[in-house]
C-alpha cells in the first residue's frame, strides 16, 4: 500500500509542477523564486493580452489599469471608481497626499489593498508575488500639512512582470536618494507626474527621468496641454516624443524602443465598450 501510494505522488509531482505559473525575470534588481500561479477570470469588455506582454491603460488623473496575459487586473493610485465597466481589481495601489489617489473604503471583495503609507513616519513595505507578477515599494517622504514632511509617508510602486519592470511615481515631492534610486533599479517604463508644482517642479521631475533613463516614460497627473508641453519640451533633447491618441499601450521587453521615448496617453475611464 506505502509503495503504491508513494507511486502515485510520483505521478501527480509532474503535472503539478506543470501547472506552476512563473514570471519572465526582469532586470531590475534579484527577484524572489517563481511562486505559484493562479487562476484569474477573464471580463469580456478587457482586451486579451498576448504573451509576455503587458497592457497599460491610463484611467484618470494617477489611475492606470495594468493588465497582464493572464488576466491579472492592477490599478494604481486607485480611487474607488475606475469606470462605467464592472471591475474588481486584484490588486490595487493607494497614495495619500491628496483625496485624488486613494479611497478610505475600497471594495472589501478586491484581493490584495496596497497603501502606500502605514504608520505616521514609519512607511510601509510591500511584496507581493502573485506568480506572474511581483508588486513592491519603495518609500518616499511627502510634504504634510503647513509645509512639514511626513517621512515614508508615500510611495513609489515597481510591477515586475513579463520580463519588464514598471514603476509608478506616485505623488512624488522630492527627487529620490541615492539609496532609493539603487532600490528602484532600472524602470522599463515609469509612469511620472509632470503637473510642475502639486508633485515636483518641472526641472527637478525632468532631471529625475533623465537620470532613470526608462526605455518609456508616460506622463500623468498633468492639468492641461500647456503644462504637459512645457515638460515635453524640457524632455525632447534626450526623448523622443510619441503621441498614441488613445488611451492604452501594450508593452513587450522586445519591442522596447531603442531610444528612450515619451509616450503620451489620453486618459479615459473604462467602459462596457471599450
Amino acid at each position: 500500500m506505502l509503495i503504491r501510494l508513494i507511486a502515485a505522488l510520483s505521478l501527480l509531482a509532474p503535472m503539478a509542477q506543470a501547472q506552476i505559473q512563473t514570471r519572465t525575470p526582469s532586470h531590475c534588481i534579484a527577484l524572489a523564486d517563481a511562486a505559484p500561479g493562479m487562476e484569474y477570470v477573464t471580463l469580456a469588455s478587457l482586451p486579451q493580452v498576448a504573451p509576455e506582454t503587458v497592457h497599460l491603460h491610463y484611467v484618470a488623473h494617477a489611475s492606470f489599469l495594468i493588465r497582464s496575459h493572464g488576466g491579472l487586473n492592477m490599478v494604481t493610485d486607485f480611487t474607488g471608481f475606475t469606470g462605467t465597466l464592472p471591475l474588481i481589481p486584484d490588486v490595487v495601489t493607494m497614495n495619500r497626499a491628496h483625496g485624488s489617489h486613494f479611497t478610505a473604503a475600497p471594495d472589501p471583495a478586491i484581493p490584495h489593498v496596497l497603501p502606500g503609507w502605514g504608520e505616521f513616519g514609519q512607511g510601509i513595505d510591500h511584496k507581493l508575488d502573485l506568480g506572474e507578477v511581483l508588486i513592491r515599494n519603495v518609500s518616499t517622504d511627502i510634504r504634510s500639512q503647513f509645509s512639514g514632511v511626513e517621512v515614508e509617508g508615500n510611495s513609489i510602486f515597481i510591477f515586475e512582470m513579463a520580463g519588464l519592470c514598471i514603476g509608478h511615481l506616485g505623488h512624488l515631492h522630492h527627487e529620490p536618494d541615492a539609496a532609493q534610486y539603487a532600490a528602484i533599479g532600472r524602470l522599463d517604463v515609469v509612469m511620472a507626474p509632470v503637473d510642475g508644482g502639486y508633485t515636483l517642479d518641472q526641472p527637478s521631475m525632468i532631471r529625475i527621468l533623465k537620470r532613470l533613463k526608462s526605455s518609456i516614460v508616460i506622463p500623468m497627473h498633468w492639468f492641461s496641454d500647456f503644462g504637459l508641453d512645457d515638460f515635453l519640451t524640457g524632455m525632447a533633447d534626450e526623448f523622443t516624443v510619441i503621441n498614441v491618441e488613445g488611451p492604452s499601450l501594450d508593452v513587450s521587453r522586445d519591442r522596447l524602443p531603442s531610444r528612450p521615448t515619451i509616450m503620451v496617453l489620453r486618459p479615459q475611464y473604462l467602459r462596457s465598450d471599450n
